[in-house]
């Protein structure tokens, strides 16, 4: 292990969770979006994270996002005939994201982001003392 692998580790981290953070803000953000029949409704996305492998087939080496999936969840029908992307029926399809989950997601991720920011800081400290040791 190098001597600044764990900011290395840390950074991939960090760059995980803002991922995930800008995805979750994305996903908020669409709660409400409603598109015409014939649109695809919008559907929340999923980020897949992964252990990086390191050199020698040994974990260790941080994390990265591997995909962005979409939820499988059906849209939500309601009846609203008034809508202008109404369909025949008078059924509009809104997204099917849970507020909570993504709420309670959203705190997760904010904290692993702060956290691999404290790991690069403290890191950073660390390294600094040393070489004032030698002074």
């Amino acid at each position: 292990m190098g001597a600044f692998d764990s900011m290395d580790i840390a950074a991939t981290g960090a760059n995980m969770s803002q991922t995930w953070l800008n995805v979750l803000a994305n996903n908020i953000a669409n709660i409400n979006t409603v598109r015409p029949p014939d649109e695809e409704p919008f559907r929340a996305k999923l980020v897949v994270a992964q252990e990086v492998i390191g050199g020698h087939g040994t974990g260790g080496s941080g994390v990265e996002v591997t995909q962005l999936l979409d939820d499988q969840t059906d849209p939500l029908k309601v009846y609203d005939p008034g809508h202008p992307f109404a369909d025949e029926e008078g059924y509009v399809l809104r997204p099917a994201v849970d507020l909570a989950v993504q709420m309670s997601d959203l705190i997760i991720a904010q904290r692993s982001y702060q956290l691999n920011i404290q790991v690069i800081q403290t890191s950073e400290e660390t390294y600094q003392a040393a070489l004032r040791i030698g002074q």
